[in-house]
């Protein structure tokens, strides 16, 4: 089973990468990019095929692993 993770900076957490980011965008002339937040982005095979598993042992990755809580927010879609 295949999984995609998002990890991504809250929304009240202030992402100076970003900003950083935005900064850049608009010396080089895209003056109409707004807000920038960056993130990361994962896949995960899963050797599985229940879909409650998969998901509990995703989760319990997020939490210890790939995602900070405190600072961000994560979210996985699976498929097959």
């Amino acid at each position: 089973m295949k999984a995609t993770v998002y990890v991504t900076i809250k929304e009240n957490v202030l992402d100076p990468q970003g900003t950083a980011v935005q900064g850049a965008l608009h010396s080089m002339g895209f003056a109409e990019v707004g807000k920038v937040r960056i993130g990361k982005y994962l896949e995960v095979e899963l050797d599985t095929n229940d879909r409650a598993v998969a998901e509990a042992q995703l989760k319990e990755m997020c939490e210890k692993l790939l995602a900070n809580t405190v600072v961000e927010d994560y979210r996985f879609e699976l498929e097959g």
